[in-house]
């Protein structure tokens, strides 16, 4: 056999494997985009409590290509039993079901589903000082009105950005706040991955506690065998997706989006965590950079471990340790039916416990004089990590470094210590300390163009507004 041919036998073998590989997982995608609709659904009638037309239509027209077959998607919402039910073209069925209160729903495979029972809530009184009264702040400043007034606006009617909810902190209280119709102060909103900077804090606390450790292997068993690479990953991985896990990627979020791996995770797998730590290595740990989902997934996995290795063990803690210092009292957080936190993207929040989260970042990860997250922990946070291009650090996107999104940012009126939690379709919790400001954004906006959801002329805006030269009444 001559060296051409063997070269021509090898290129048509690979040439049919990554065929192969690509029609197996276009037979996901049906259940991909059924279950991504059918969760969003389900989460947001029965937990946000908004009008699921509304969902379904903001939704899959914001969703990049999924307005191309919105006409062929078609849900069922049972309020009785609170149940959702989506298909496409009646085929890749996916049914989500509430869970309960505190909990969500969860798409429901057809198999066993782990009962999670909360212990009971103990309302403690926030560490945090309030940052508003029951009613809501009319903003504080002319120039503010005019801010929320644009970033609620619809100028082009082909990318609406469906503005939810602004929030505006300056040194620790609320000097402006709007909400679209329907949503309210005490409405749990959506985060999807903002939910990772949520995660990142839970970790950070469990670092405080030394339950886990920054620089250390993470104690996943499936990884502990002799010999296998895996066994070098540690929490920085996972935080700054450096860990090289083969699942593809999760910065794009759009229908072409459904072949990646981490999707079948998501929509598809009744044990995320198990389906996560189970990948082989793409590349050695530490040495490149990838985005997924599946990285948060191990880490919130790490995290039920350590604080007991239940659901409502994690709950717990993170009630007691995070949510209740800050007074977040509208939180839910979604598992899947194997009592996974899905903590990639499924954590609800009112937009003004969204603001306390983003608060307690910029006082240093203190909150009324006691420590939250470890000395050095928010510094760590914004760090930039080596060759994320989008300009990310360890649980939350940031403006330092010299990234092409930091400077994308930056060149248009973003601070240069800016940096904060973001989730697809327009969520964000933006923390600026040079300004003493935290700006909440959340709504249901396309990912592309960037200037879509209008979050670079709000963050323009409010800091003009709130700066040295628009100072607002009663700030410090």
């Amino acid at each position: 056999m001559t060296r051409r041919n063997l070269t021509l036998i090898l290129a048509a073998t690979t040439a049919i494997s990554a065929l192969a590989l690509s029609v197996a997982r276009a037979r996901d995608v049906p259940k991909v985009a059924t279950g991504f609709v059918a969760s969003v659904l389900c989460t947001e009638t029965f937990v946000s409590g908004l009008d699921p037309a509304r969902v379904f239509a903001e939704t899959t027209s914001a969703m990049p290509g999924a307005g191309l077959i919105a006409w062929a998607l078609d849900y069922r919402l049972d309020r009785a039993r609170k149940d959702v039910t989506v298909t496409l073209f009646g085929l890749g069925g996916s049914h989500a079901v509430y869970r309960g209160e505190g909990l969500g729903c969860y798409l429901d495979h057809g198999g066993a589903v782990a009962e999670i029972v909360l212990p009971p809530s103990e309302t403690k009184p926030a560490l945090l000082p309030d940052i508003a009264g029951r009613a809501i702040v009319e903003p504080q400043a002319p120039q503010l009105a005019l801010a929320l007034d644009r970033a609620f606006a619809e100028p082009d009617r082909s990318t609406p950005p469906n503005t939810r909810a602004v929030v505006v902190l300056k040194d620790g209280r609320i000097v402006a706040e709007r909400y679209a119709e329907g949503i309210g102060v005490d409405t749990p909103l959506l985060g999807f991955s903002a939910t990772k900077s949520v995660i990142s804090a839970l970790a950070g606390v469990l670092v405080r506690k030394r339950a886990l450790k920054l620089h250390e292997p993470v104690p996943i068993a499936a990884w502990q065998q002799p010999g296998d690479p895996r066994r070098a990953i540690t929490l920085d991985h996972l935080l700054r997706h450096t860990a090289g896990l083969k699942l593809g990627s999760s910065l794009q979020a759009s229908l072409a989006s459904a072949l990646e791996p981490v999707n079948r995770m998501k929509f598809m797998e009744p044990d995320m965590a198990a389906y996560a730590v189970s990948m082989p290595l793409e590349s050695a740990p530490g040495a490149a950079w990838n985005y997924h989902d599946g990285n948060t997934v191990i880490l919130a996995h790490l995290i039920r471990q350590a604080t007991g290795g239940s659901a409502a063990d994690m709950i717990d803690f993170a009630r007691q340790e995070l949510f209740e210092p800050l007074g977040m009292r509208s939180v839910t957080l979604e598992f899947d039916t194997s009592g996974n936190a899905e903590g990639s993207s499924q954590l609800l929040a009112s937009a003004r416990d969204w603001a306390r989260f983003g608060q307690v970042y910029l006082n240093d990860g203190v909150a009324g004089g006691k420590r939250i997250l470890p000395e050095g922990w928010v510094k760590y946070t914004a760090t930039p990590t080596p060759n994320a291009w989008v300009g990310q650090g360890a649980g939350f996107w940031t403006n330092l470094g010299d990234s092409f999104g930091a400077t994308y940012r930056t060149e248009r009126g973003w601070p240069r210590d800016a940096f904060y939690a973001k989730g697809t379709l327009g969520q964000y919790v933006i923390v600026v300390p040079s300004e003493r400001l935290v700006i909440v954004r959340l709504g249901r906006s396309p990912n592309w163009p960037p200037e879509a959801d209008g979050v670079f002329e709000l963050v323009r805006n409010v800091v003009a507004a709130t700066g040295n030269k628009g100072k607002v009444a009663g700030t410090n």
